[in-house]
């Protein structure tokens, strides 16, 4: 092999200190030493590989270029979140003079000078990607092209120019530096300009004009300095006016105002300029036991995330010296933590190129819309469907909307008694906000628990839960030290035969919106003991109650991670005394230590284990004696896989689970989350399909080597599968096929009939 994948990234680069192939099993006092370092991954390392993936699609040319676009700007936002909660907790650990190194030996300041590496790399490699390969592509393919100010004609120059006085002049703000205005607090993630300035000489006095106080990076005497932040509420780009037959042509916003800088600052020549933006630390410290009211603490502490410390600067490469040197001086920000862009800041911006109108033939089109599901038929009675047995429901190939219309309905439905509901992440104008308000209008008992803490939709949820109390549901705003991340609703009606139970569960969110575009698997049951599960999580989350019986549902952080340990250790059993033993999961994320030494044990006991995980996985694969049983995978595609499923063969009886939580530290031991078992042999066998489907898949799948590096599923001689296609045609298929259910007809915003 080369010493690059796809990519272009360094094979060696992220993945560690060892190579499985060339490495012996490490001993400790006559055992396995299974927490030897070298047997893991940094988790750090390993997201930025999963970013590289991302990546990977940007650089695919066999994926349709508009596609590309996005992939790309998926990059960038992901390195964004990135840098503003895991960078900058290192930065943290860093400066408290942390010393306790992670499962893979290595100490907060030795994973900061890893990930800053590797992260200045894989920044060339996207730009490289944008200015090498999108751009030119989009010229030569689309007739598309961005221009810098001296390439405008005549008629665009006077197109931009009436734009800027009209529209863009009346928005900036100019500040200048000076001893009595001093530089000013830069907004994160924010789009600015500095630009360094000179006197003209034939300006004339001035009262504005103040003793020179700045001098830190302005090295000549005659010289000031100002700070433009370019309006976040204008489109970043605009496109120029059409010329017959001629490309589709744009120019960026902060081109535009650099070029007009003269008319923000009369009097003073423009020295120099450039763009620059600035990342900062917005991971939230909350005291929670301290916090006497857990919603005006959020509030307080997300005033002050915009304000963080500096973790990450990025400038225009070819950027003045002085102007350099004075940025880094009043952010500071070390060397390493600099970035040199040879393109556009911030590359988020191409998600709405991607949107722009006339290229449709450029995106993708083989993905079918949401299937309707064949058991809830459209306008069905969704709990005369449920009564009919248990639905699963494979999102987003199949539609959303029966849990919207399921929650609709028992909003309106004059048996139904209560609603009860969990939300991490709910969507911009969320149906389901709307009918829990309905509900407690109508006079049902209403209880939501509203995760206040949800990383970056923390204000987002305030607002909804502020609405919800007001349409006098039962708000609870989380659990003190605990994130609530799991996906249950649970529905009391009262029916000819008495109180019935129905109850929705799944591995994503309450989101009619990402329900389009993240993997998922969904549960409607009525069944009784599912029922007496969901009332007891409910009792728990609102109260002191705990049951000392559960009877299907199992939960972080009391009982989960021990349920997995437990599942894993039987398979080893099984594999020892010679019976089935396999294991199959599909996650977001793997890096609980406890976990992987379970999997590694398991392996050595020669049980072979199939995983599908799309980001972090800490595991490594290859391990002669520790991990050569073990397969590792990840699928990057057209939809975001987010589904977490797990099958365990116990012998010949096996068993099939789903869960909100993933195999992570955070979700076992401080989320609560839900897992649940696929009874129903014909819904588990759906389970099954979806893992096997996605371990055949040749066409997004990408597999660990022993170094730790992942490289595209070898096609040779393999059916060609694409897993996520090969999902949108079943579900096609399933919906053209389905028959009609003997069901009363339901109209979400009327009562069903009686």
């Amino acid at each position: 092999m080369s010493a690059e994948n796809q990519n272009g990234i360094s094979r060696k680069q992220g993945s560690g200190a060892m190579s499985g192939t060339d490495s012996a099993v490490a001993v400790k006092g006559g055992e396995i030493d299974w927490r030897n370092p070298a047997y893991y991954i940094n988790r750090e390392l390993s997201w930025l590989q999963f970013n590289e993936r991302v990546l990977g699609e940007a650089r695919r040319r066999d994926n349709k270029l508009f596609e590309r676009l996005k992939f790309l700007s998926i990059t960038s936002s992901n390195l964004d979140e990135f840098f503003m909660v895991r960078v900058a907790s290192l930065k943290d650990m860093e400066n408290a003079g942390y010393r306790k190194t992670d499962i893979a030996g290595m100490t907060a300041s030795a994973q900061l000078a890893a990930v800053l590496s590797a992260t200045h790399k894989f920044v060339d490699l996207q730009y490289s990607t944008y200015g090498r390969m999108l751009v030119p592509a989009l010229k030569q393919e689309a007739n598309l092209e961005t221009v810098q100010y001296e390439e405008l004609t005549e008629e665009e120059e006077t197109f931009v120019r009436r734009y800027f006085e009209e529209e863009v002049y009346p928005v900036l703000t100019p500040t200048a530096v000076d001893s009595s205005r001093p530089f000013p607090l830069v907004r994160n993630k924010t789009l600015n300009i500095a630009a360094l300035l000179t006197r003209k000489t034939d300006a004339g006095p001035s009262i504005l004009r103040q003793k020179k106080g700045h001098g830190k990076g302005a090295e000549a005497a005659d010289l000031d300095v100002a700070v433009v932040q370019v309006p976040s509420g204008l489109p970043r780009f605009t496109v120029l006016p059409a010329q017959a037959d001629g490309p589709v042509r744009i120019i960026f916003l902060e081109e535009i105002i650099r070029h007009n800088m003269p008319q923000l600052f009369l009097n003073y020549d423009v020295v120099s300029a450039c763009p620059f933006r600035v990342m900062r630390n917005a991971d939230l410290s909350i005291d929670e036991d301290e916090a006497e009211d857990l919603l005006k603490e959020i509030e307080k502490q997300l005033k002050r995330r915009q304000w963080g410390e500096a973790i990450r600067l990025e400038v225009e490469s070819g950027i003045d010296e002085r102007l350099l040197s004075l940025l880094k001086q009043e952010l500071r920000v070390q060397e390493s933590e600099v970035f040199f862009i040879d393109g556009p800041l911030d590359l988020t911006f191409l998600m709405k190129l991607y949107g722009l109108d006339g290229f449709d033939a450029f995106r993708e089109h083989r993905y079918a819309r949401p299937q309707a599901v064949p058991e809830i038929p459209e306008g069905a009675d969704v709990f005369a469907c449920i009564r009919k047995g248990d639905i699963f429901m494979h999102h987003p190939y199949e539609t959303f909307t029966p849990v919207v219309n399921f929650v609709a309905q028992a909003a309106v439905d004059p048996d139904v008694l209560a609603i009860k509901q969990t939300l991490y992440r709910v969507s911009g104008n969320s149906p389901i906000i709307a009918a829990l308000a309905r509900a407690a209008e109508n006079g049902k008992q209403v209880m939501v628990l509203v995760e206040l803490k949800a990383r970056f939709d923390e204000e987002h949820n305030i607002g909804w839960a502020k609405m919800l109390e007001k349409a006098g549901c039962h708000v609870i705003y989380g659990l003190v030290g605990l994130k609530t991340h799991s996906k249950i609703t649970l529905v009391v009606r009262r029916e000819e035969d008495g109180i019935r139970r129905y109850v929705h569960l799944a591995t994503g969110n309450y989101n009619d919106s990402t329900a389009k575009l993240y993997t998922d698997v969904g549960l409607f049951t009525c069944r009784e003991a599912y029922g007496e599960d969901a009332t007891a999580v409910f009792n728990m989350l609102s109260g002191y109650s705990e049951p000392r019986h559960w009877n299907r549902l199992t939960l972080a952080p009391l009982w989960l991670k021990d349920r997995f340990l437990y599942l894993i250790g039987r398979e080893a059993e099984h594999a020892r005394a010679g019976e089935a033993a396999h294991i199959m999961a599909k996650m977001n994320s793997l890096c609980d230590p406890d976990i992987i030494e379970a999997l590694y044990k398991a392996s050595a006991a020669g049980v072979r284990i199939d995983l599908v995980i799309r980001g972090i996985c800490c595991l490594r694969v290859g391990i002669p004696g520790i991990s050569e049983n073990i397969h590792v995978r990840s699928i990057v595609g057209y939809f975001l896989e987010h589904s977490r499923i797990f099958y365990f063969e116990n012998g010949g009886s096996p068993e099939v689970y789903a869960a909100s939580a993933d195999w992570m530290p955070r979700n076992l031991d401080r989320r609560v989350e839900i897992m649940f078992p696929l009874e129903d042999p014909a819904i588990a066998a759906k389970a099954v399909h979806i893992l096997k489907t996605e371990l055949a898949d040749t066409e997004q799948a990408c597999e660990m080597n022993a170094d730790g590096v992942y490289d595209r599923v070898d096609r040779r001689g393999k059916e060609i599968v694409n897993s996520q296609l090969t999902f949108c045609n079943e579900a096609v298929a399933a919906a053209a096929v389905a028959d009609p259910r003997d069901t009363r007809v339901f109209i979400p915003e009327t009562a069903p009939e009686s």
